[in-house]
């Protein structure tokens, strides 16, 4: 099976634990190299996050799994890049254009 080298999560979370301990828990999981943790919304009660995590063989159960366990909820799968090779994301004609 291809090893998956990026997975972009979309994930709602509670304000506790923080956008760090998330971050740092996730990069513990399997074969994960490194995550980006961005903040994209906050309000009363939850917090959404774009998580960007890579590595050579990312285990995508055990990532959605911490997030889970931290009490949050992964709302979309945004971008799975699979393979030898991490591709990088070139615009496409039916993109939209940027405002």
């Amino acid at each position: 099976m291809a090893p998956i080298r990026r997975l972009v999560l979309d994930v709602l979370k509670p304000h506790s634990p923080s956008t760090v301990e998330v971050a740092r828990e996730v990069a513990d999981a399997a074969g994960v190299a490194g995550v980006n943790a961005t903040l994209l919304e906050t309000d009363r009660e939850v917090q959404n996050l774009r998580l960007v995590v890579e590595g050579e063989a990312v285990d995508a159960d055990e990532v959605e799994r911490r997030v889970r366990d931290l009490g949050g909820t992964v709302h979309s799968v945004d971008e799975v890049v699979a393979g030898e090779e991490l591709v990088a994301y070139r615009n496409q004609p039916q993109d939209p254009s940027p405002s």
